[in-house]
């Protein structure tokens, strides 16, 4: 397990450092066995210790470690939905947090495929409907999206990837925002995003189920 942490540590300090995430937002977590190791509640990625880290089960309960994340019930219900899944990130980066305030945004597909690696690597991304922060509500719905998709957007907070490693995950939740950012860049002007024909040959063939 002391490998699982420090790849942990080492991704949330990646993305700190690079203002993926800020203050005490985001959260990360990797499968161990049938546990789940989760950043605790109220830390900060760019500070956060290895021996900090908090153990949860499936159901998301807590079972050994300080108090986990309060989106840890999150986290447990991707990895249900994805049982090849073995990792998931979900931060508040600006861009992709910017999208989901955004009104008129289709619900099945809210980020148009503009690069052939957001097809690649998020496929298509859901916008799921607002919930507080940590409210339990949210937990059925996002376990349902995800098992037809292993990105999803939270509508005015933030993105959230489950990938077959942290590394996947953490690619794939990159290039989401990176895309949110061209996305953004781009609204006023004329596009081309990739065809369905073009999207459909490159899209994730659900490969961290």
């Amino acid at each position: 397990m002391n490998t699982e942490r420090e790849q942990i540590i080492s991704a949330a300090r990646s993305l700190f450092q690079r203002g993926l995430t800020h203050g005490s937002t985001g959260n990360l977590s990797v499968r161990v066995g049938d546990r789940v190791l989760v950043t605790p509640t109220g830390s900060s990625l760019g500070t956060v210790e290895a021996a900090e880290l908090s153990l949860i089960d499936l159901s998301g309960a807590h079972v050994a470690g300080p108090k986990p994340s309060k989106e840890a019930f999150l986290h447990a219900a991707l990895l249900r939905a994805r049982p090849r899944a073995n990792a998931v990130v979900h931060t508040h980066s600006t861009h992709a947090a910017a999208v989901s305030c955004m009104d008129g945004l289709d619900p099945a597909d809210a980020l148009p495929p503009l690069t052939a690696y957001f097809a690649m690597r998020v496929g298509r991304l859901p916008l799921l409907p607002y919930f507080a922060p940590g409210d339990q509500g949210l937990g059925p719905a996002a376990e349902e999206a995800a098992r037809t998709h292993s990105a999803l957007l939270l509508s005015n907070h933030g993105p959230i990837v489950a990938g077959a490693s942290l590394g996947a995950a953490l690619d794939a939740i990159e290039e989401l925002e990176e895309t949110a950012k061209l996305f953004l860049l781009l609204r006023d002007l004329p596009t081309r995003p990739l065809s369905q024909e073009q999207r459909r040959a490159l899209e994730p063939s659900n490969q961290a189920q």
